[in-house]
């Protein structure tokens, strides 16, 4: 695959590697915000059909990235809606708990928060391990976990600050074979990595737009399965009704749900100016390929890592996504003065933890590497 940067805005000089945070605006996505600007000053065009087209598309093609039907996707305006929605719908019985990871994402932690005190079950938050090498095992211990007394597992597809790769695959199976619920928040995965929710058995997954999907920000969709289907919606938006686009009729409150997830969709999802945006990013993602991405920031990311190695500051890489990883830092270094260094260098990643977070996509290029090696030199 060759480099994409043309595709997207981003100054000459400029070496982002904090797509993370927030992906650059794709040229595509430009246009479709400037044509959808242009439809709202002649609103006397406007139809019934288009409150619902766009978010059918949309369906469609969040579907095609995580491998499940158009109908179980729902959209959100982020992630605390989408976790919302799901944990509105797991019961608790008795004596049950719930498990997550250690430095969750903030959002993900307080939303299982909510629903612990709600539910009066305790949360078991699994961490690695304190030995020599602290993530080898970190996969192992949230299935050893898992038992028949876990009603929920709410865990991120990768760590969102250093890219550890948790084992979705054993980890759906165990919550499988257990019956707990498994929630995954795969905005820092999907479009980046293959994630398929019935190979990984994954319940719930609930993506924000503006990262890996190339999306603005205020807009994603989440994936629920037919287990939740007859759930409770956290709001009665009156689009997610059976007969919502015959408006000479939406008095008639007797209509029922749309099918599959759409019960769930966040009140006005038609969303005029973001909606088109969110749409070419995704086509974009699918033209070049969630596993064709994977690869080229692999062999993109392999000198720096060779640099790291004779530093003494690499990793095992197996663990951690491609896309997605931290530098470890001396301990007398600040991260947020590090990563502040490099910004003076043109050089923009974010500080996580106690390290510096790098994430790639394919716009980057070798002297973005080349530059960010002879920066950390």
């Amino acid at each position: 695959m060759q480099n994409q940067k043309h595709l997207v805005h981003l100054k000459e000089g400029i070496h982002y590697l904090n797509c993370a945070a927030k992906s650059p605006l794709l040229i595509k996505g430009e246009a479709a915000m400037h044509k959808a600007l242009d439809r709202e000053k002649n609103l006397h065009l406007r139809t019934a059909n288009d409150f619902f087209d766009r978010p059918e598309t949309g369906r469609k093609l969040f579907a095609s990235l995580v491998n499940c039907e158009p109908k179980q996707v729902a959209f959100m305006p982020a992630v605390s809606y989408g976790l919302s929605s799901v944990l509105k719908n797991v019961p608790c019985s008795q004596g049950q708990h719930a498990i997550t990871i250690e430095s969750e994402f903030p959002s993900d932690y307080l939303a299982l928060e909510s629903w612990s005190r709600k539910h009066g079950a305790p949360i078991k938050i699994i961490g690695p391990n304190d030995c020599n090498q602290p993530l080898s095992d970190w996969n192992e211990r949230i299935i050893d976990a898992i038992t028949n007394n876990t009603a929920v597992v709410v865990i991120s597809a990768i760590h969102w600050m250093n890219g550890y790769k948790y084992d979705l695959k054993a980890i759906g199976e165990r919550c499988k074979e257990k019956g707990s619920i498994f929630i995954v928040d795969g905005t820092q995965a999907v479009g980046a990595m293959k994630i398929d929710v019935k190979a990984f058995n994954i319940d719930a997954l609930i993506c924000a737009g503006y990262k890996w999907l190339f999306g603005p920000y205020s807009i994603g969709c989440f994936y629920m399965s037919e287990r939740f289907n007859d759930g409770t919606p956290i709001e009665e938006s009156w689009m997610n009704r059976t007969n919502a686009n015959k408006f000479s009729k939406l008095t008639n409150y007797g209509m029922t749900y749309t099918d599959g997830a759409g019960r769930y969709n966040v009140g006005e999802t038609s969303n005029f100016l973001l909606m088109p945006v969110f749409l070419e990013g995704m086509k974009q993602v699918i033209e070049w390929g969630p596993e064709n991405i994977t690869e080229y920031c692999t062999n993109l990311a392999i000198p720096l890592h060779n640099h790291l190695k004779a530093k003494g500051l690499d990793v095992d890489q197996s663990l951690f996504a491609s896309h997605l990883f931290s530098i470890s830092l001396p301990s007398n270094m600040n991260p947020n003065d590090y990563t502040q260094s490099l910004a003076d260098h043109s050089i923009y990643v974010s500080a996580r933890g106690s390290g510096v977070r790098v994430s790639l996509n394919v716009f980057n290029t070798e002297e973005d590497i080349n530059m960010l090696i002879e920066t950390l030199s």
